[in-house]
């Protein structure tokens, strides 16, 4: 019994051990994936892109906003003057207007969702990509985004996947 206890005991050692020098073999870095986000080219130019579209969306919807109360407006001062059917009319034509602005807010901001994943998923392919090959090339088995660990040990490779993608 004692000699059974001895050798589990052993075995335990030399299994703790090897797995500990399993742990101390793999090789772990760290890349700062939002310094390279905010700072990148494409993503900028992105950025500009969306920007663009979002103020010709606001432009047209603040022009409709302003026809809507420019309509309001005219409508409430004739209430009076014109007759009860005419008044029903105006009252839909009014709500059909609210109805067409609140669509075209919600297709704006759709179209924009839409418009953001098409640029920016290629350009998080692209940086995926760098950060593999970098890490591959450098010998790591493990490359772990900093901002996301609260002990970021090990080399930062954000320098050089940056020098991969080009900037």
């Amino acid at each position: 019994m004692m000699k059974q206890l001895k050798c589990l005991l052993i075995a335990a050692v030399l299994f703790l051990g090897a797995s500990q020098f399993a742990n101390a073999q793999s090789k772990t870095a760290h890349v700062e994936v939002n310094e390279i986000m905010t700072k990148m080219p494409a993503i900028l130019e992105a950025q500009k892109q969306l920007e663009k579209l979002s103020v010709e969306y606001q432009a047209v919807y603040k022009t409709m906003g302003e026809e809507y109360q420019a309509k309001i407006k005219k409508y409430e001062g004739e209430v009076a003057t014109v007759s009860e059917k005419m008044n029903i009319e105006r009252q839909k034509e009014v709500q059909d207007m609210e109805k067409r602005i609140q669509e075209y807010g919600q297709t704006a901001q759709k179209e924009l969702q839409t418009k953001e994943a098409d640029l920016m998923k290629p350009i998080q392919e692209k940086i995926k990509a760098a950060i593999q090959k970098v890490g591959k090339a450098k010998g790591f088995q493990y490359v772990l985004n900093a901002e996301s660990l609260l002990l970021a040990d090990g080399p930062n490779l954000t320098v050089d996947v940056k020098k991969e993608l080009g900037f």
